[in-house]
């Protein structure tokens, strides 16, 4: 069984240059553009409607243990980045059962 690529940047581009009846050149601007909006808006919650929310949520620090010799750690608390993907982003890719 093959397994299928994800799609390359440029693979991207091409599409939506495609799709949208622009250049190359402004798809790429527009997606690197997009891409910038979301990594300074994450902080705030940044959705992307149809697709899913990009968010950063605090973890709390918590007992963790080495794999190699079992001595049980503190894993100290930190910021982490989350993405919950939408309903209909789930319906639309993996469809409910009926």
């Amino acid at each position: 069984m093959a397994v299928a690529k994800s799609m390359t940047k440029s693979q991207i581009v091409d599409h939506l240059s495609k799709k949208l009846g622009t250049t190359k050149k402004l798809s790429t601007q527009f997606l690197e553009e997009f891409v910038q909006l979301a990594y300074k808006e994450a902080k705030k919650d940044f959705t992307i409607p149809g697709l899913g929310k990009l968010s950063v949520a605090s973890r709390k620090k918590r007992k963790g243990r080495n794999p190699s010799t079992g001595q049980e750690i503190i894993i100290p608390a930190k910021k982490v980045l989350k993405f919950r993907v939408a309903k209909a982003a789930t319906d639309a890719v993996v469809p409910p059962k009926k």
